[in-house]
């Protein structure tokens, strides 16, 4: 869920919006104007339950961006880098960049969120005890207080991605010692509270809450995929485990002169000999890595006028692994640097290739012997 509106940054962690984050808070805002202040507070204008409205969604959402703050702190105390806060359709979401080490850590990053929850509640609600005699200021302390409570409680409800499902997480891989089998635990739990919000879903639109119980059964369809992904990514990170680099690599990617028109390279290499990766190098000198990606950023009329040496990328800015880094942990860096190739090398000497193409020909092949 990357940000598409950029907010800045806060304690060094970059903040954004997703464009779905419009629509939530269009939504929140319209419900507070036209159903709960109005109901609340009967004798305000209709301005004032507009204003009320928004600036009251604006503090909603500021309390998530905190409560996402919080899991943020707390995992960058733990020495786990994120790579920013994103609010969204659902809430917001700390991209937190690598799994806690320890379940002391994914507890203490987990319950992080709620707790942020659970004192701004009780700070809204000392402040709607200070002002409750003033309508304006009373309307949203109190709903803000509610709203902040039902967040604390409804994330602690035992189901991954939720933090309640990182705590079972974390008890679980405290009790079994094995963070593998604590996240089967916890994404079966998520997907069957997944399973649960679509069928209250379901039986609310039935019941003639129509649009309640389809905001539930989204919840839910999203709950489970999630769940579902971290499940999947924990069985490829057992299936993965020990696998390096070396193992999986292809010594077959091709070394090309710098002067290598791109359509002479697609028709002669690409289309018929299925290579997607290249070395370029003059005069026994190496330049850079080309690619697929990198050739198809081009507009196929220019072709026959590029060369790979003007749109390769140059060897003093290709990302590297050695033959002994982990399959994960090659993953991870062209998951970072968002390519889908990286040169093995060893000391100055290229010995390979790792793609993901390769990794997942692996991981097909071992799913079908049965490994």
């Amino acid at each position: 869920m990357e940000a598409k509106l950029k907010l800045g940054r806060i304690l060094g962690i970059p903040v954004g919006l997703h464009w779905t984050w419009f629509l939530i808070f269009g939504l929140v805002t319209w419900s507070l104007a036209l159903g709960y202040f109005p109901a609340e507070h009967p004798h305000l204008s209709a301005t004032a339950y507009w204003i009320l409205g928004a600036v009251t969604s604006l503090l909603f959402f500021g309390s998530v961006l905190l409560h996402e703050l919080g899991h943020s702190v707390v995992a960058l105390r733990n020495q786990i880098p994120v790579r920013g806060v994103t609010l969204f359709i659902f809430g917001g979401v700390a991209q937190i960049e690598r799994e806690p080490k320890t379940p002391g850590a994914e507890f203490r990053i987990a319950i992080a969120g709620p707790l942020t929850s659970l004192v701004l509640a009780a700070g809204f609600g000392g402040l709607w005890w200070l002002d409750r005699m003033v309508p304006y200021l009373a309307a949203p302390s109190v709903w803000l207080m509610r709203i902040n409570l039902m967040l604390a409680v409804f994330n602690l409800i035992p189901g991954f991605p939720l933090d309640g499902g990182r705590v079972l997480r974390a008890v679980a891989w405290k009790v079994s010692g094995s963070f593998h089998r604590a996240t089967q635990i916890a994404s079966t739990s998520g997907q069957l509270v997944a399973f649960g919000f679509i069928g209250l879903g379901i039986f609310t639109m039935v019941g003639g809450n129509f649009f309640n119980g389809l905001w539930l059964a989204a919840i839910g369809w999203f709950l489970q995929n999630a769940a579902a992904t971290s499940y999947a990514q924990a069985n490829m990170q057992q299936l993965l485990h020990g696998v390096t680099a070396a193992q999986v690599m292809t010594s077959e990617c091709s070394l090309i002169p710098e002067q290598t028109l791109l359509r002479q390279l697609v028709e002669e290499q690409v289309l018929t000999g299925g290579r997607r990766c290249f070395l370029v190098a003059e005069n026994g000198r190496l330049l850079g890595l080309l690619t697929l990606t990198d050739v198809a950023k081009v507009p196929r009329a220019d072709w026959a006028e590029t060369t790979a040496g003007q749109v390769m990328v140059p060897w003093e800015r290709t990302i590297r692994v050695q033959p002994e880094t982990t399959l994960l942990a090659a993953l991870k860096a062209m998951d970072d640097a968002n390519v889908n190739q990286v040169p093995v090398v060893e000391g100055d000497r290229i010995i390979g290739v790792l793609s993901r193409e390769r990794v997942l020909h692996y991981i097909r092949t071992r799913t079908e012997l049965g490994m």
